[in-house]
């Protein structure tokens, strides 16, 4: 097919993205026997971890990387190398495959590391680009390169019809397709919000570019003394702020940081089975590199207070903060956060430009219904749209009542396997 003119393919189900978030909705719904299943993403390449972060630290220990790789039957069937005779079943002897003991698999660059501890997310997302390679070779997955621009529900054939936008327009292939249910894996980017008042117009560096400390080095080194303000004490803050101390105690001694937070340094606390802080708190290397200098106790005699200037403030001083001590700033780095991605224009038969609330309990939307006078009514479910992923999460509340968005791997795991059978 290779024009809107034509008949729309249909599928059972459209997976937006292939970040790891994509990665899990399409091995779930495989494993639920939910096909064919239409997946688009601009590359196909592990996402945002893959492109930006493969030089960053985890904060999830080793062996919860291998518990997603090998969480559903799909995921094992790649892991393995059997091959797609029927994509539901599991490996067998029959395939050729050790199925107990030392079976042949792969990851055993990451079964060779220390189960308890984190690595660097270059292997995590090498997991990720092995499972999207093999479950895009899986017959009952057709994927597409492009974006999902706009996406219409028919109120009569409960289905939603997609457009899909390519970046060669001259490719061949259908452009527009139908699914009876589609799943939003649509991502998050750092979060920047405008400065005020004399500081408005100071450069920023995006937090993409602090966290690899790579591309940080070609950034800065080049230019002659330089000061770099960062905001925030997230645990990315905390990475942005060992990248630069690294680079200014080696490469870069005329590198100064003046560090911005507005509350202490919060540490995930690991309790009896569960997690204080599980979403929230440092964890990993960030914890222990914070622990060791920048806490107050030993910042003041740690190696770091050479470079870096630690400047704290109270929620609501921000404008008299940043207008004080931002100035003579060469680059301001934010990291602050993350907001959602763009998605696809939303309508349904008798709703246009739906902006949808997401349930974080169910992993469903809703909307605004409003009549055809205008008059604007209740919340009411978005039919058969689902999300998952950084941009969609669970919200979990932990034993002593905390409420937080439950983000990573395992937890975007745990979460569509619950929500997945209430998919169909």
């Amino acid at each position: 097919m290779s024009g809107l003119d034509e008949t729309p393919p249909e599928f059972e189900a459209v997976v937006v993205g292939a970040g790891p978030a994509g990665v899990t909705c399409v091995g779930n719904l495989l494993e639920r026997k939910v096909a064919p299943i239409l997946w688009v993403d601009d590359g196909f390449d592990g996402g945002r971890m893959n492109r930006k972060y493969r030089e960053v630290p985890s904060n999830t220990k080793v062996s919860l990387f291998i518990n997603f790789a090998t969480a559903v039957a799909p995921f094992r069937k790649i892991v393995s190398g059997t091959p797609s005779r029927d994509r539901w079943e599991e490996p067998s002897e029959s395939d050729g495959v050790a199925v107990s003991g030392d079976k042949p698999d792969k990851l055993q660059a990451l079964r060779s590391m220390d189960p308890d501890e984190g690595c660097q997310l270059s292997h995590a997302s090498d997991m990720i680009l092995m499972l999207t390679e093999g479950l895009r070779r899986d017959p009952g997955v057709t994927t597409r390169r492009g974006r999902v621009m706009t996406a219409d529900f028919d109120d009569a054939t409960e289905k939603w019809s997609v457009t899909i936008r390519t970046e060669d327009q001259s490719a061949t292939g259908f452009k527009s397709a139908r699914a009876k249910r589609m799943v939003l894996c649509t991502g998050s980017s750092p979060t920047e919000v405008p400065l005020p008042g004399n500081v408005v117009d100071l450069p920023h560096l995006d937090l993409d570019t602090c966290l690899s400390p790579t591309y940080l080095k070609q950034k800065l080194t080049p230019l002659g003394p330089t000061t770099v303000s960062v905001i925030g004490a997230s645990h990315s803050a905390i990475l942005v702020l060992r990248n630069l101390y690294n680079l200014a105690r080696t490469d870069k001694p005329d590198l100064k940081v003046r560090w911005l937070t507005r509350h202490a340094l919060r540490y995930a606390e690991f309790m009896d089975g569960w997690i204080l802080r599980d979403n929230t708190g440092l964890k990993g290397e960030a914890a222990t590199w914070a622990k060791d200098n920048l806490e107050p106790e030993k910042f003041k005699t740690s190696d770091v207070s050479k470079y870096i200037d630690a400047i704290s403030y109270e929620k609501g001083q921000e404008k008299t903060v940043f207008e004080q001590h931002l100035p003579g700033s060469d680059f301001v780095i934010q990291a602050i956060g993350y907001t959602r991605d763009p998605i696809p224009s939303l309508s349904t038969s008798t709703a246009k430009d739906i902006t949808p609330y997401f349930e974080h309990d169910k992993g469903t939307f809703k909307y605004v219904q409003q009549s055809t006078s205008g008059v604007v009514g209740d919340l009411v479910p978005l039919p058969h749209v689902y999300g998952a992923g950084i941009a969609w999460p669970e919200r979990v509340t932990d034993p002593h009542g905390n409420v937080e968005l439950a983000v990573g791997f395992g937890k975007f795991q745990k979460a569509v396997k619950r929500w997945c059978p209430h998919w169909d």
